[in-house]
């Protein structure tokens, strides 16, 4: 019996494996080979397996028999396996006769072949290998003889894979599906429990990366087209698998897989759908926005939020390509006609800069002449009216606006500096006419109350000619000294008004007439009440008392009046 693995497998428990063994009698071998020891019997014998076994130590793969024809040799396989240790078989401490029959490498590892059997049951081999006999493999069974118990195949669950294969007596390896049983490989030299133990532990990788897939789909951690890629695989390798246990539970298992990534797949779709829809509500509110905004005129605010809407946008999840560009042009223009409104509202503003700015500079150069004028009074109102020019051109570039205020304000300080300082010179002497125009009010103050009207108005013209003769006071006491004054006059006034009133002869005289009218109809109504009383008529009596008791009020009055003019 030799061995020889066909898939060059390393012992990665991560992917499928496809032993294969070559089923044959062997041909006798030389004299030299019969007594070559085993190619790595310098290595201690190994101890039986322990179980499980360690996946950093994987044993050497027995194969599977293959068609007739042979297959072509692959040089990485005649090279040693990196992850392959230097002991022989973890099982047995016998290495399989395939490595006994082929030379060694340069690591001191034998180097293995690709081979079919033949027609005739011979196995044949890669040009210039020897072939071992059975004489000399019976040598090394017995030099290592297998141990004394057999490996458990029952897993940690407790499910006894090994009931789903045999070994028949050549040492092939049979499993039973729900299609019929197939052969799976072979394991030379070794007992049928050891031979079921080594294909079980294929079934168990298998069934490993099941689980692995389970759990990745549970969890989500892979997508759906990478999961059915994978469900292939995994089915693809079930129905070839070179292992020993339930492969019909294992196709189950997968095709579960297939249901729970449809319905994934469903969700998935389902939570894109929903994340276009809530993108496109989105994105419609976006370019909403961006369209009201494109005609506003508050360029800085609204330069912000669309910048901000655009930052969003960004955000947001992409549609389908009609719809997301159909969006993107209606957001895109609105962003170019509120850009082109900005450029040219600053536009049209530097060009009014510019006007203001050479309007300015006239109104500059205006007051750069007149800043050493001395004619203070129509110079100072010169400058106000500039001013309001200045105001009222609007403004320049900033930076330009700076620099001219700075020029024109230069011209004005000049103008008003040298004006203060004579104004300053000049209010010293306005003190002075401050303390003596004081002097005159305290004076003319004494004036009132008038009780000579005619010494009270000589003395008030000789105020009035020292007032004017003191000249001008400072421009902040000037309405409160003549506020003053101007009381004095009034007060004076008054009493003149008062004394002509009384020595008037014109009104006098008709006052007194006033009075003699009076006395002389108040008489007559008296007498005419009376001559009506002794004629019995009272009404005309009631009438005429009335009339004269009214005349006498009168006369009462006009007798006052008189009495002021005595």
């Amino acid at each position: 019996m030799t061995e020889t693995p066909e898939d060059g497998s390393t012992g990665d428990r991560t992917t499928l494996h496809r032993p294969t063994a070559q089923v044959a009698d062997a041909a006798p071998a030389t004299a030299a080979e019969q007594t070559r020891p085993p190619a790595l019997s310098t290595e201690p014998a190994a101890a039986p397996e322990p179980e499980p076994e360690p996946e950093t130590s994987p044993a050497v793969e027995p194969a599977e028999p293959e068609p007739t024809q042979p297959t072509p040799t692959d040089p990485e396989r005649s090279a040693p396996e990196p992850t392959e240790p230097e002991v022989a078989d973890p099982v047995t401490d016998t290495p399989p006769t395939a490595q006994l029959a082929q030379p060694e490498t340069a690591e001191g590892l034998p180097a293995t072949a690709d081979a079919a059997p033949s027609a005739n049951g011979t196995t044949p081999t890669r040009a210039g290998a020897p072939v071992p006999t059975p004489a000399a493999v019976a040598s090394v069974v017995q030099e290592h003889p297998p141990p004394a118990a057999p490996v458990e195949t029952v897993t940690a669950a407790g499910t006894d894979h090994a009931q789903w294969g045999r070994v028949d007596d050549d040492g092939t390896v049979w499993v039973r599906t729900s299609t019929g049983e197939r052969s799976v490989g072979s394991y030379p030299g070794a007992t049928a429990d050891e031979a079921l133990a080594y294909f079980v532990r294929k079934f168990e990788e298998i069934e490993g990366q099941i689980t692995l897939l389970e759990q990745r789909i549970r969890a989500g951690g892979v997508s759906p087209k990478d999961a059915d890629t994978s469900i292939t695989n995994l089915r693809d390798g079930i129905t070839a698998a070179h292992a020993v246990g339930d492969l019909d539970a294992l196709t189950a298992r997968v095709d579960g897989l297939v249901v729970q990534v449809r319905e994934q797949r469903k969700q998935a779709d389902a939570s894109r759908a929903a994340a276009r829809r809530a993108a496109v509500v989105v994105k419609e509110r976006i370019v909403s926005e961006a369209e009201s905004l494109s005609t506003s005129t508050d360029w800085k605010r609204t330069g912000d939020r669309l910048r901000a809407l655009l930052d969003e946008w960004k955000s947001a999840a992409r549609l389908d390509r009609k719809t997301d560009d159909a969006l993107w042009k209606r957001f895109s223009h609105a962003r170019t006609a509120f850009d082109k409104h900005r450029r040219a509202h600053f536009a049209e503003l530097d060009t009014q800069r510019a006007s203001a700015a050479e309007d300015k500079e006239k109104l500059i150069r205006e007051a750069e002449e007149l800043s050493s004028s001395t004619d203070w009074g129509p110079t100072a109102r010169r400058y106000r009216d500039l001013m309001t020019q200045w105001k009222a051109r609007g403004r320049a570039r900033r930076d330009v606006e700076d620099e001219l205020w700075a020029r024109f304000r230069a011209a004005q300080d000049t103008f008003f500096t040298a004006r203060n300082e004579v104004f300053s010179a000049r209010d010293a002497d306005l003190a002075v006419n401050l303390q003596k125009k004081q002097a005159l009010l305290e004076e003319a103050e004494r004036l009132v109350p008038v009780s000579d009207v005619r010494a009270a108005r000589n003395a008030l013209r000789s105020i009035h000619d020292r007032w004017e003769a003191a000249g001008h006071v400072p421009r902040d006491d000037k309405d409160a000294v003549e506020g003053r004054l101007r009381k004095v006059d009034d007060a004076v006034r008054g009493a003149e008004e008062a004394e002509w009133k009384r020595s008037n002869p014109e009104a006098r005289a008709r006052a007194e007439a006033t009075v003699n009218q009076l006395q002389s109809s108040i008489a007559s109504l008296d007498k005419e009440a009376a001559a009506a009383t002794e004629a019995g008529q009272l009404d005309k009596a009631t009438k005429a008392q009335e009339a004269a008791a009214a005349r006498r009020e009168w006369l009462a009055e006009a007798q006052r009046t008189l009495a002021e003019f005595s």
